[in-house]
């Protein structure tokens, strides 16, 4: 049996993980990076709270150990199934069962302007940009004497009030009310403006009220400006615009305000539903596209008696698909019936700061926040790292930056363009 695998984040690479070294079973991971990362930490790497390598591994050194597995470098460009052929960047590939596990791209919603200036939040890509860009206007906020122009290179909005955008904003006003302040002796008096820009009522619209409240309570008092039911409408000359008429002087737009899927020449347009996912039935396999599945964010799901309006694009849905399909395949191999994937919700939590998080457990339904939620919070993600070294890394830093309530690691890198 034959898996070609496109995507190694958390499907992909639990599908893999529960499949290693399965006898009959030959898997080819295909991959635009060679590592794998763990995106709920990229915004500690874009603040220079975690270097790039605590939260990445490499693909090669995680399939040594695994012997039915092999990496391919590169993009998918077309599928042809009737042959059971992809076509990727950097060849070809057939296929008995194909798993598209490509996961999201940044959703811009059609405006050029924030597209091509805004910083997104998806990518360790984008984390390391965002940390060269920020660092870059600070250096360069010192030495200007154009008050406005100071005001725009110094102040900051997020867009999306979902966790990745609480959670930066977070981190941010802690790093304004203390390390910039030690950094930037020439920004003395500079009022450095953190926002925080959401369309919807509250911020973190996925969890309880309580969580809401909270989070919302403790952002204000940290110093960030929240502005709900708002929306980006336009980004030119370091000017955010909104739809109500309102804008902010600003050149640092970071953009965690929404992702869709992507579309995959070879897949016929009636195979994908909102937001580009494609349809799938219980066992994730795409209809209409005989064993060819999809998971992850990129699928979408309508049997699951609970979500019968498609699953939350979250880590657990794409890590509880990838180890239901990997049994499924050991069962199609065995000749054995088949396990409809029904989605078990773990809760859901937030960091807000140094020693403030929100947590929801849905069984019992439990609200915590404050200290607890937030050492819930450390643990659940420092154990969710793929490898112990990432754990041990990420671990030490972490003691640090609560110890000393900062991190050396704010240097400016410069990589050529290839």
């Amino acid at each position: 049996m034959k898996i070609v695998v496109i995507g190694g984040g958390f499907a992909g690479i639990n599908l893999v993980r529960h499949l290693a070294n399965k006898p009959g079973i030959e898997i080819i991971l295909v991959d635009k990076n060679n590592y794998h990362f763990f995106p709920p930490l990229i915004y500690q790497v874009a603040t220079c709270f975690l270097e790039a390598s605590s939260i990445s591994y490499p693909f090669r050194m995680f399939m040594h150990k695994i012997k039915n597995l092999r990496f391919r470098l590169g993009t998918l460009s077309m599928i042809i199934p009737e042959e059971k052929k992809v076509i990727l960047s950097t060849g070809e590939l057939t296929y008995d069962y194909l798993v598209l596990a490509s996961g999201t791209v940044t959703n811009f919603f059609d405006m050029k302007n924030v597209q091509e200036n805004a910083i997104p939040m998806k990518t360790l890509d984008d984390a390391m940009a965002m940390r060269n860009i920020l660092l870059q206007r600070l250096e360069k906020a010192t030495v200007t004497t154009d008050e406005l122009e100071k005001e725009k290179l110094t102040t900051i909005v997020v867009t999306g009030g979902g966790p990745t955008g609480v959670e930066i904003s977070g981190i941010l006003a802690e790093m304004r009310n203390s390390i910039l302040r030690n950094d930037y002796p020439e920004l003395e008096g500079i009022k450095t403006e953190i926002y925080l820009v959401d369309g919807g009522e509250s911020l973190l619209s996925h969890m309880s009220e309580k969580s809401q409240r909270h989070t919302h309570d403790e952002l204000r008092k940290m110093g960030v400006k929240i502005k709900l039911k708002c929306r980006v409408s336009d980004f030119v000359d370091g000017q955010v615009f909104f739809k109500d008429g309102d804008s902010i002087n600003s050149y640092n737009l970071l953009w965690a305000a929404g992702i869709t899927s992507q579309k995959f020449d070879g897949i016929p347009e009636q195979c994908y539903g909102r937001g580009n996912r494609l349809m799938v039935d219980e066992y994730n396999e795409i209809i209409g596209m005989p064993s060819v599945y999809a998971i992850g964010d990129t699928s979408f799901q309508t049997n699951d008696p609970a979500y019968q309006h498609g699953h939350p694009q979250v880590a657990q849905v794409a890590l509880q698909q990838g180890i239901n399909l990997a049994r499924n395949f050991v069962n199609i191999q065995k000749g054995a019936g088949l396990q409809s994937f029904i989605y078990k919700d773990k809760g859901a939590m937030a960091i807000i700061g140094k020693s403030k998080a929100v947590a929801d457990l849905p069984k019992p339904k439990v609200h915590f926040k404050g200290f607890i939620a937030w050492i819930a919070w450390l643990f659940i993600h420092l154990v969710s790292l793929i490898h112990y070294r990432n754990r041990v890394k990420t671990l030490y830093n972490w003691f640090v930056s609560y110890l000393k309530n900062d991190q050396s690691l704010r240097m400016i890198f410069r990589p050529k363009n290839y």
